[in-house]
C-alpha cells in the first residue's frame, strides 16, 4: 500500500493563460506597495494589458490541442480555449475603459482610503487624488478566475473559481468616486446576494457528491448513466447548482441584483461585468449541462426553458419602464441572458456554437455601449437619466450616431452582430425542438426594440435643452475601446463567417 501523497500532474502550457493573469495580479499588488503614486497608473495599465496580450498569445498557441490537466480538475478543450480567448479579448477592451484617466475628474474611481472620508477636507482631498490603481490587480484576479471557471472540470474547482472572480467584483463595484453611497450600496447588495448564491452552489455540490460519490463531471455522468440510486439527491443538487450559476448569468428570478449593481458600480466595471462575467457564467453553465448532466435533459429542458421565457419577457417588459440608461442596459442584459439560455437548452452542437457566438457578439456591443455612457457627462459626472439625452444627436451627432448603431445591434437589426447572433440562437432552438422558446424570444425582441428606439428618437428628434450634457472628448484608451467594440459589432453582422467557423469547430466539450 502506497501512502505517499501524489501531486497531480500540471500541464503548465495549458494552464498558462490563467497563470499569467494570476501572476500579473500578484505583481500588481506589489506595484501598489512599492511604486511611486505618480507613475503607478501607467505601470498598472501597461502591466495589465501586457499580461492580457501574453495570455491571449498562449491561448492561440495552444490552438486545437485539448488537454485535461491537474488530475481531472481543468479541461482546456476547444470550448474552454474559445471562452478563455473571449474573456481575454473582452477583458482587454474593458481594461482600456477602466484605465482611461482623462475622465477621472468626473469620478470613475475613488481611492479606497477615501471611501470612508467623512469631513469636507477629506472629501476635497479625495477629488484631488488620482484614480484607484488597485482596480487593475483586482480586475486581473477576476479575469483569471473567470478563465478557471469556464475550464473547471469538477464541481469543487468550479466553486473555487466562482469565488476567485466574484470577490474582486464585489470590491470593484464599491469604488465609484461620485455617488459613493450608491456605489457602496450596490456592492453590498451584490455581496450579500452573491453569498447566498455561492451557498446554494456549495450545498448543491454536497448533494451531488452524495449521489455520485465523485465531483468530476465524467464520474457524475457515469453515475447518472448507471442509475439505480436515489435521484432526489441528484435533482435537488442540480437545482442548487443551477441557482448559483443563474445568479451570475442574471436570469429570472435571480436577477434582482442586476439593475442596482449596474447603476451603482463605476461604469467601466459595469461594462466588465456585462461582457466578461456573462461569458464566464454561461461558460460554466454550458459545461455543467453539456458534460455532467446532459443525461437529465428531460428534467433540465422544461425547468430551464421556463426560466428562459421568464427572463426574456420580464427583462424586455421592465426595460420599457426604465428612465436611467444604465438600468435600461441592465434589463437588456437580463433579456439577453434568456436568449443565450435557448442555446443552452437546445443540447446540441449548434446550440453550443451559437451560444459561444452570441456571448462574444453581445460582449463587444455592450462594451461599446457603456463606453459611450462614460462620455455623456456634466459637472456632476455621468448623465445617465434618459431625459438628459434629449437632443444629444444635435449636440454631438458623431457619438449619437455611434450609440444609435449600438442600440440597433441590441435590437437585432440586419447588418449588425445582434441579428446574426439571434438568428443562430433561434435556429439552434428550432433544431433542438424548442420552438416555443424561439416564439417567446421573438416576442421579447419585439418588446425590447421599443426602449431602444425610444432612446434613438429622444436623441435625434428632441430639441437639446439647457440640461442636455456635453459629450466629453474620449482619451486614447476609451477611443480604442469604442472603435474595437463598434467595428466588431459591424464586422460580425456583415461578415461573421470567420467567427462562426471558429465557434463551430469549438462546439464540442472534451469528456
Amino acid at each position: 500500500m502506497n501512502d505517499k501523497l501524489q501531486l497531480p500532474h500540471l500541464d503548465y502550457a495549458a494552464l498558462s493563460p490563467m497563470l499569467i493573469l494570476f501572476g500579473v495580479a500578484c505583481v500588481g499588488v506589489l506595484v501598489e506597495g512599492f511604486v511611486p503614486r505618480r507613475i503607478r497608473h501607467v505601470v498598472q495599465v501597461t502591466l495589465s494589458l501586457a499580461g492580457l496580450v501574453a495570455a491571449l498569445v498562449m491561448v492561440i498557441r495552444q490552438g486545437k490541442t485539448e488537454v485535461i490537466t491537474a488530475s481531472t480538475a481543468v479541461a482546456m478543450d476547444r470550448p474552454g480555449l474559445f471562452l478563455s480567448g473571449a474573456i481575454i479579448v473582452l477583458g482587454i477592451v474593458a481594461v482600456l475603459l477602466i484605465g482611461e484617466r482623462s475622465l477621472e475628474s468626473g469620478g470613475a474611481f475613488v481611492a479606497q482610503a477615501a471611501v470612508t472620508a467623512n469631513t469636507d477636507r477629506d472629501r476635497d482631498q479625495s477629488v484631488r487624488m488620482s484614480g484607484a490603481t488597485e482596480v487593475f490587480p483586482l480586475t486581473m484576479f477576476a479575469l483569471g478566475g473567470m478563465i478557471l471557471f469556464t475550464t473547471a472540470n469538477d464541481l469543487l474547482t468550479m466553486f473555487v473559481a466562482l469565488e476567485v472572480f466574484s470577490l474582486p467584483l464585489y470590491l470593484l463595484c464599491a469604488l465609484a468616486r461620485r455617488r459613493r453611497l450608491l456605489s457602496q450600496e450596490a456592492a453590498m447588495k451584490y455581496f450579500l446576494l452573491g453569498s447566498f448564491a455561492s451557498a446554494f452552489f456549495l450545498f448543491g455540490i454536497a448533494l451531488v457528491y452524495g449521489y455520485a460519490g465523485q465531483i468530476d463531471f465524467k464520474a457524475i455522468d457515469g453515475a447518472i448513466q448507471a442509475g439505480g440510486k436515489d435521484n432526489i439527491l441528484l435533482y435537488i443538487g442540480l437545482a442548487m447548482l443551477a441557482i448559483g450559476l443563474l445568479f451570475k448569468a442574471a436570469a429570472v428570478p435571480f436577477h434582482v441584483w442586476t439593475p442596482d449593481v449596474y447603476q451603482g458600480a463605476p461604469t467601466p466595471i459595469t461594462a466588465l461585468m456585462a461582457a466578461c462575467t456573462k461569458v464566464a457564467a454561461f461558460g460554466g453553465l454550458l459545461r455543467l449541462v453539456y458534460v455532467g448532466f446532459h443525461r437529465t435533459e428531460w428534467t433540465i429542458q422544461p425547468v430551464l426553458g421556463t426560466i428562459a421565457v421568464l427572463t426574456m419577457i420580464l427583462g424586455a417588459v421592465l426595460a420599457v419602464t426604465q428612465t436611467d440608461i444604465k438600468r435600461l442596459l441592465a434589463y437588456s442584459s437580463i433579456a439577453n441572458a434568456g436568449y443565450v439560455l435557448i442555446g443552452v437548452i437546445s443540447l446540441n452542437d449548434k446550440g453550443l456554437s451559437s451560444s459561444l457566438f452570441y456571448l462574444v457578439a453581445y460582449g463587444f456591443t455592450v462594451l461599446a455601449a457603456f463606453g459611450v455612457v462614460t462620455l455623456v457627462r456634466d459637472a456632476d459626472g455621468e448623465a445617465t437619466h434618459l431625459s438628459r439625452w434629449a437632443g444629444l444627436g444635435r449636440r454631438s451627432p458623431l457619438y449619437a450616431s455611434l450609440f444609435t448603431f449600438i442600440l440597433l445591434a441590441f435590437a437585432g437589426l440586419p447588418l449588425t452582430s445582434g441579428f446574426t447572433a439571434k438568428v443562430g440562437i433561434f435556429a439552434a432552438g428550432v433544431d433542438g425542438d424548442q420552438t416555443w422558446l424561439v416564439i417567446a424570444g421573438v416576442v421579447s425582441s419585439a418588446i425590447l426594440a421599443f426602449p431602444y428606439l425610444r432612446v434613438v428618437v429622444m436623441m435625434w428628434l428632441s430639441e437639446p435643452g439647457e440640461t442636455t450634457p456635453a459629450v466629453s472628448i474620449p482619451g486614447a484608451m476609451t477611443a480604442a475601446a469604442l472603435v474595437i467594440g463598434t467595428v466588431a459589432t459591424l464586422v460580425l453582422g456583415v461578415a461573421p463567417g470567420a467567427l462562426l467557423e471558429v465557434t463551430q469547430s469549438a462546439g464540442k466539450f472534451l469528456g
